[in-house]
């Protein structure tokens, strides 16, 4: 649905306007009336007749012509009486800048949701309540209480934070950022940051989305829209708020380490976002997406006056996954024909401090068209002979004549000032540290990975889901919240991961007979619905090699049980097929709120939660996806093969993922699930989940 009616409206009514100037109603209209608004607007306050000479109407419905858009600014109270006003008069869009709805508590929640009920029943659009406002830099006008408003530019943003929207409209001036749609969400009533994205996409005039979230409204759409809209545009968000979505207790080794961070951490990974750690640096990256094209690669030229700035910036490049160019033979000699013989003519490129415009520049030319560059990092420290000016404008001009990404980094902040006004003039961003500088381009190198990304492909596997759901049906009928270790063990073999050979004895006479089928050596395990972390009471033996063993560990575990859980419900003793392996990695997933099915993976085993070496994505995953979560984590190597090792059998690992993934998204009603561990052999023998937990939910 479009939101022309919000963004250009042909006139706007301002409902709760103050006789006091520094009232929040009258700052916003004096706003609107200052920012160069073309469009008739009106004050409404029933207990006054003019504001600043414009004549004021008691009630939206006085007003003698249409009213297309309204900005609200009254008691929550009354809220519900004006929407109802607004839907008579024909209102399209609405404001809401009253605060005392969910965020207050029940009754402010019911509040809102009348408001919003009725808003639907008219056909109105709603942005907040319990907002800051909204600002259209083309439109023009700022329907807000800020006392900025800013310059006009291709950047549209939007924040759940008002304060926060203050704060950088407030920063970006000093900055001479600008922005073309500026949104406060505030509670979302109606319309969502899903709802901008599209909006902002369809817009030709917005070339960089950023945002700032504390929580999204509807996950799954979420994902959706901003994996579509990344491969157009690139959107830039910060998530505030790394605990948990809402308290709730968790059982699986997956529910213990996932929180909400790490749900939107992969959320974003998956869908193209760039996601940035903090607001400076979701306007660093925005600046640099917005004046620059991106890097077609990842090798950079820095071009220096100074030696230990250039050392800064090679670190930085290494720590971002930024490559130091290796220049062409052609262009190292044309370097040293004509820089000092002190110089460094290989990368970084140090053209000594003593360098004027016309030595820097000319060796900033050689490097930005050597074929082994895809972009230039420009650094310049204020010594007294720099010409920051002349330097300025020379990389202005190079960066017109060229379609490679150019960076600056003029060091300091007075003495560098006008360099860096004419930079940022030929769109050309500026970074007081190297550090920040690289860090943007390497977040644009990102973005251009999955812009060329192809389309992805979830491979589907002949699996037996009747089985599944006829195992689910039958523990909810008998209200099982988890998975006995025999169910969940069928369950994973249905969706073709391979398990050991499994049985369960009631009692030791049928323990020796089921051993002799199976073979020694053995794992015994408890079995029990109420225990699921076995070792931790003693319920687990491994390399049972015979009868007596078998009799003795048998009793043992059975004793430990009671001992530790004198309640639960033994159910008697798996006996397992003993399975050895050099590696072991741990499979999970975890409902998050949010996204729905979160994965988890890592090295298995009791240590999972202790050393948290883990990597998350959300279902479905493509294969590409699945060797991703393999190889970020930090143990990675292990699994590689390190001094001489064989390799473990990594594509059994992604296959087992995949599987994993088809089966959570089949099955939505699994709320948190286990196997730990997966065995992993060296190549060319399929991986084996010995354990395997599963709890369902309604």
């Amino acid at each position: 649905m479009s939101l022309k009616s919000l963004f250009y409206p042909g006139s706007i009514a301002v409902i709760g306007v103050s006789r006091e100037e520094y009232k929040v109603g009258h700052l916003i209209f004096d706003n609107i009336r200052n920012s160069g608004f073309k469009g008739p607007f009106f004050p409404v306050n029933p207990k006054a007749d003019e504001i600043h000479a414009i004549k004021c109407y008691p009630s939206i419905l006085d007003i003698p012509v249409d009213v297309e858009m309204a900005v609200i600014v009254v008691p929550a109270k009354f809220v519900p009486k004006v929407m109802e006003e607004c839907g008579k008069k024909g209102v399209k869009a609405t404001v809401i800048i009253s605060a005392g709805f969910k965020e207050a508590g029940i009754e402010g929640s019911k509040l809102e949701k009348e408001v919003a009920s009725i808003a639907k029943s008219n056909g109105i659009r709603i942005v907040g309540p319990n907002c800051l406002g909204i600002i259209n830099t083309d439109s023009p006008y700022n329907a807000s209480f800020t006392t900025h408003t800013p310059k006009k530019g291709n950047i549209s943003f939007f924040s759940q934070s008002g304060a926060l929207c203050a704060a950088i409209l407030d920063w970006s001036t000093e900055e001479k950022i600008g922005f073309h749609k500026f949104v406060s969400l505030g509670n979302k009533a109606d319309l969502t940051e899903v709802d901008f994205l599209e909006d902002f996409l369809k817009d030709p005039k917005t070339k960089v989305i950023t945002g700032y979230l504390e929580g999204v409204t509807e996950g799954e759409k979420f994902i959706k829209v901003v994996s579509e809209v990344s491969k157009k545009k690139p959107v830039i968000l910060v998530k505030a708020g790394g605990t948990d979505s809402g308290a709730k207790a968790v059982s699986s080794h997956t529910g213990t380490l996932a929180g909400s961070q790490a749900a939107y951490d992969a959320a974003f990974k998956q869908s193209g976002v760039i996601h940035a750690q903090s607001v400076q640096d979701l306007f660093d990256y925005s600046i640099a997406l917005a004046y620059q094209p991106l890097p077609l690669g990842r090798r950079a030229a820095i071009v220096t006056n100074a030696g230990g700035a250039g050392v800064m910036t090679s670190d930085a490049c290494e720590r971002n996954g930024i490559i130091l160019s290796q220049f062409s033979s052609e262009t190292v000699d044309r370097l040293r024909s004509f820089l000092p013989s002190a110089a460094n003519v290989y990368n970084p490129v140090d053209v000594l401090g003593d360098s004027l415009a016309e030595r820097y520049l000319r060796a900033a030319n050689l490097l930005i068209n050597d074929e082994n560059v895809d972009s230039l990092v420009a650094i310049l420290v204020p010594a007294a002979p720099t010409q920051i000016k002349e330097t300025a404008i020379g990389l202005a001009e190079l960066s017109k004549r060229t379609e490679k990404t150019i960076i600056a980094c003029f060091m300091g902040k007075d003495h560098v000032k006008a360099g860096i006004e004419i930079l940022i003039d030929n769109s050309i961003p500026n970074y007081y540290f190297p550090e920040r500088a690289i860090a943007s381009l390497a977040a644009m190198y990102r973005y251009y990975k999955y812009v060329v990304s192809p389309e992805k492909i979830y491979q589907k596997f002949d699996v037996d889901k009747e089985k599944v759901q006829k195992i689910f049906a039958t523990a909810i009928s008998e209200d099982k919240r988890f998975l006995g270790d025999e169910e969940a063990r069928e369950v994973v073999k249905a969706y073709g991961i391979r398990i050991p050979k499994t049985e369960l004895a009631k009692d030791i006479n049928q323990a020796t007979e089921i051993a002799e089928r199976i073979g020694y050596p053995l794992v015994l395990k408890v079995a029990s619905p109420d225990i699921l972390h076995k070792t931790d009471v003693g319920g687990v033996k491994i390399g049972i090699k015979n009868k007596q063993e078998l009799r003795d560990s048998f009793d043992d575990i059975i004793w430990e049980a009671k001992r530790y859980m004198p309640n639960a419900k033994i159910l008697g003793v798996i006996l397992q097929e003993f399975i050895s392996a050099k590696r072991e990695v741990i499979l999970g997933m975890n409902k998050d709120p949010q996204f729905g099915p979160l994965l988890m993976f890592g090295l298995g085993g009791i240590y999972v939660e202790a050393l948290k070496d883990v990597s998350f994505r959300v279902a479905p995953i493509t294969e590409s996806e699945a060797w991703e979560m393999i190889s970020e984590i930090k143990s990675f190597p292990l699994l590689r093969g390190i001094r001489g090792e064989k390799s473990a059998d990594i594509d059994s690992i992604v296959n087992s993922l995949l599987r994993l993934s088809q089966l959570v998204t089949d099955f939505p009603n699994i709320l948190e699930m286990d196997i730990n561990p997966l065995m992993v052999y060296d190549k060319g023998k399929r991986s084996v989940a010995t354990d395997v937990r599963i709890s369902l939910g309604g």
